[in-house]
């Protein structure tokens, strides 16, 4: 079972106000300048530093229009503080399931400042009278957006947003090091309540989930044909069918969460909590794979349906959400990234196909992931360090080069280059001394750092084997790892 966890996740699921985002302290979060203004558009691509270039001008092309585009629903100048478009056209708004997908192509566009205000808003508004739910849709004057909500009683939630995102906080801890997401009390606060009593009052543990009511707290009584009888809590992403009682997602974004959480509680030294909720995630993991899993499929059952019977076809196949940890088929991924830059079919004016579409290439084409160690490792651990910066190419046949530059991640800003899928060259363009991992698919006993051999790691990732070394690369220093010819 080990190796559908780490399968393809491909996610093309995807006050003149400004937000104090002091990395060094979070004691002044929450000083707002609010005041209705006119929608402020930035001034377009070059406000975002990060480039991409490859032998494939259609690829080449495709980042630019993702770029131009996702930096073209970017905004600030309104009550709600900076923010993107990351909900339905129109609306103006940002909901809790678009933003945690399309965080990481911000972050990578440099809009860590946006990220943390709009994750913010959604822990702030956390609350017991919507039974620990947040707001579903925050619009740009900090409300909640009214197509999707009337009142405490009536609006729209899908139960797994709250999952989403604290296990986006999360990743955003871990890409840009910003303390305000293990120190912030609007964001404790959203943590804590989220992994209990969101749990408990939707009926979300392990031991209640396969035995659930559709419906739940539903605190008034009110016509069933309106519009939030039977939305007050989706049991899913899947808001088309009206009947099934519980969905593969709400689970797979709980055992996301749950390790988020454990991993977030490690980096504030709570060593007894963190591992609670390791094994709370694993028990989540366990019901999925023990009972979710269709072995004749090869894949996870879609839903749990009003029979108590699952059924259909999950749309992922593994449980590592909203992260790709490896691409198992590199030419049909580039189809992908080019059909939804390029196709007609591919919705996009939907905001969150460029910024999932940068997200993807820098996770998946080029690779590009953080390997975080808990600093309680530190301890035990001669060579600790938080994060590790780890690249696999997964260049398509067609690409013979690829190269990313100006990346943001934590104190530094990198580049990387990919000639094929046997070399890569890494470049630590500004920033301290960091450890990065240089990994290629296959067994290889040895490869070339710098031109002289050196002894790989030979491990079992996902689906193969894969080969590796460690590289020191201090600032503003390069290195080239490659696989002998």
């Amino acid at each position: 079972m080990q190796t559908k966890f780490h399968l393809l996740v491909f996610s093309f699921l995807f006050s003149v106000a400004t937000f104090a985002a002091d990395t060094n302290t979070y004691r002044s979060i929450g000083n707002y300048i609010t005041g209705a203004s006119d929608v402020l558009p930035m001034s377009g691509v070059a406000l975002s530093p990060l480039e991409f270039n490859s032998s494939d001008k259609h690829f080449t092309a495709a980042f630019h229009w993702a770029k131009a585009q996702a930096m073209a629903y970017v905004f600030d100048g309104d009550p709600v503080g900076p923010w993107y478009e990351a909900a339905e056209p129109g609306r103006e708004a940002f909901c809790m399931r678009d933003t945690a997908h399309q965080a990481m192509g911000a972050h990578a566009l440099g809009l860590d400042r946006y990220n943390l205000n709009m994750l913010r808003r959604f822990a702030e508004n956390i609350s017991d009278a919507r039974d620990w739910c947040s707001l579903w849709e925050i619009d740009r004057f900090n409300r909640p957006a009214p197509v999707d909500y009337k009142n405490d009683n009536e609006f729209w939630f899908n139960l797994p947003a709250n999952f989403d995102i604290l296990d986006c906080c999360y990743r955003m801890y871990v890409w840009s090091g910003d303390t305000h997401y293990i120190g912030d009390p609007a964001f404790l606060n959203f943590y804590d309540h989220t992994v209990t009593d969101y749990v408990d009052r939707w009926q979300l543990g392990v031991d209640q989930a396969m035995k659930r009511p559709r419906l739940l707290n539903n605190h008034v009584d009110f016509e069933h044909s309106k519009k939030f009888a039977k939305n007050r809590g989706i049991p899913g992403y899947d808001e088309q069918e009206h009947t099934y009682f519980l969905g593969f997602d709400v689970l797979a974004t709980e055992r996301a969460a749950f390790l988020a959480y454990a991993h977030l509680q490690q980096a504030r030294f709570n060593e007894e909590l963190s591992s609670n909720y390791l094994q709370k995630a694993a028990a989540v993991e366990n019901l999925l794979t023990n009972t979710w899993w269709n072995p004749t499929s090869q894949c996870f059952y879609a839903r749990l349906n009003k029979d108590y019977q699952l059924e259909g076809r999950a749309r992922r196949d593994d449980l590592n959400w909203n992260v790709i940890t490896h691409v198992p088929n590199a030419d049909a991924f580039y189809q992908r990234l080019i059909d939804a830059a390029f196709s007609t079919q591919s919705r996009r004016e939907y905001p969150e196909i460029p910024f999932t579409w940068i997200g993807d290439l820098v996770n998946g084409t080029m690779g590009i992931n953080l390997i975080y160690t808990s600093p309680l490792e530190s301890a035990t651990k001669g060579n600790w360090v938080e994060i590790m910066v780890q690249t696999q190419p997964a260049l398509a046949s067609k690409v013979s080069w690829a190269e990313l530059r100006n990346l943001p991640m934590r104190a530094n800003q990198i580049a990387v280059r990919h000639d094929g899928n046997r070399k890569t060259k890494f470049t630590n363009q500004r920033g301290p001394a960091l450890v990065w991992q240089a990994t290629f698919d296959g067994s290889h006993s040895n490869l070339l750092v710098n031109g002289k051999t050196m002894k790989a790691l030979v491990d079992m990732n996902a689906i193969n084997l894969v080969s590796s070394v460690k590289v020191i690369v201090g600032a503003g220093g390069t290195a080239t790892v490659e696989v002998p010819k």
